[in-house]
């Protein structure tokens, strides 16, 4: 099953999707990242995350793009972080699928679902600011507000995280 982990930036929401992903049990744990080192600050963040993770004994596998082509092994728990990164990545980065994007990361999202005993997925909240972009960034937005919501049909459970507080959205049974 798919659980969708949503809110702003420092909400949260990350701490709140690796508690949700431990709750499940002992189960083997992947967590797999879509940050692409691009800089010093992010390859300081990523060293900061994973310091965070060691504890709660995840195996983190790196992937920036071709989710689809990603193996898991079979019934892990995974935490999928995040796809703000892996949707920029794939738009973006060379080896990524340009005009292709929504499709090739919804695949991929269907390919972790049947290996995966569980499927946590983390994702930004990015539509509420009222700041007109320019066109790259409008169609970053389109395409990421398009996997959400075909993930949030999809997910048993919808979360957004609001200065640390989970309100949940949509429930296991219910819209």
């Amino acid at each position: 099953m798919i659980t969708l982990v949503t809110g702003g930036s420092g909400s949260g929401k990350s701490a709140y999707a690796e508690d949700v992903l431990t709750g499940f049990g002992e189960g083997e744990r992947i967590y797999i990242a879509t940050m692409y080192p691009f800089d010093e600050e992010s390859q300081k963040r990523i060293s900061r995350h994973r310091m965070m993770r060691a504890k709660k004994n995840f195996s983190t596998v790196e992937c920036y793009t071709g989710l689809k082509e990603q193996k898991i092994p079979s019934n892990a728990y995974v935490l999928l972080e995040c796809m703000s990164n892996l949707v920029a990545n794939e738009m973006f980065q060379e080896t990524g699928a340009k005009e292709n994007t929504v499709q090739a990361v919804l695949d991929g999202v269907a390919n972790l679902e049947k290996q995966a005993a569980e499927l946590v997925i983390v994702t930004n909240e990015i539509f509420s600011d009222g700041i007109v972009y320019e066109e790259e960034t409008i169609r970053y937005q389109e395409y990421l507000g398009r996997i959400n919501r075909e993930i949030a049909k999809k997910a048993a459970t919808v979360v957004e995280v609001v200065y640390g507080i989970p309100v949940v959205q949509k429930q296991a049974g219910g819209e």
